[in-house]
């Protein structure tokens, strides 16, 4: 039986990982308060922007505390279309569940659905993410530490998309997104206590490719595109800042010649 570290690095990764979730968390559910207050056009791209920002924070979370698993006597590598499709997969469910809530006349259901949709799909992306690790030896998992996971998953998805629907203060969205990242970081290592890897010893090449080759560059690059775009939606007036400006106007062009 292999030794697992879920913390190599000590408390970075867990620190860093749970940052993710956060940000991804709070730029989803600013953009979801924004297509809430938008129509047409407006709403459709707000709200896949808020998908893609949970979807991105949720799978940065998850590879970025990947970077600090580690199991005595094997490397570890990772396989590179499975580890793209549980991206393409947290993006994709998010979105669902997201758009249930954003289009629905019958919220409360929407809610229940999407929440129960998008909780899968998380789950789902984590245990796809856990397939496409590469070692020498057998993975196992304990079932109840599974199903625990998968609850928590549930039970976070739904929370989030209902702070989507009932939260608009920025300093609101802030305090929810502090709590969202803790359920989506304490789903993430719930899965992980679950794991227990036997390992064979071998000098056999592992296929894939190493954290820091491919998992790093691309979590690095999704965390920069979550701080980018937070930017943008930070200093992207709201539309009640839009009719504002637009009303402070109107005098002026009635009395002009």
């Amino acid at each position: 039986m292999g030794h697992l570290d879920h913390a190599a690095f000590g408390w970075l990764t867990p620190v860093l990982s749970y940052v993710m979730a956060c940000l991804g968390a709070a730029l989803g559910l600013r953009c979801t308060v924004r297509a809430l207050g938008a129509t047409g056009r407006a709403r459709r791209n707000w709200l896949v922007t808020a998908a893609s920002a949970i979807g991105s924070g949720i799978w940065t979370m998850h590879f970025v505390a990947m970077l600090g698993f580690a199991v005595s006597g094997t490397d570890i590598r990772y396989d590179v279309p499975l580890t793209v499709l549980s991206l393409l997969i947290a993006m994709l469910v998010v979105c669902g569940g997201v758009f249930a809530v954003g289009y629905s006349r019958n919220r409360t259901r929407a809610l229940l659905i999407g929440g129960l949709t998008t909780g899968l799909g998380v789950a789902s992306m984590h245990y796809l993410g856990m397939a496409a690790v590469r070692l020498h030896g057998e993975v196992h998992y304990d079932p109840l530490r599974v199903g625990l996971s998968v609850l928590i998953a549930v039970v976070a998805a739904t929370a989030a998309l209902w702070a989507g629907l009932n939260i608009k203060s920025p300093l609101a969205v802030s305090v929810a997104s502090l709590v969202m990242g803790a359920a989506v970081t304490s789903m993430h290592y719930t899965a992980m206590f679950a794991v227990s890897v036997h390992v064979t010893p071998s000098d056999t090449a592992l296929p894939g490719a190493t954290a820091m080759q491919f998992i790093f560059p691309l979590a690095v690059g999704l965390g920069s595109y979550l701080f980018i775009t937070s930017a943008f939606v930070a200093l992207s007036p709201t539309a009640g800042e839009r009719e504002a400006s637009a009303s402070a106007q109107r005098p002026v062009e009635s009395v002009a010649p």
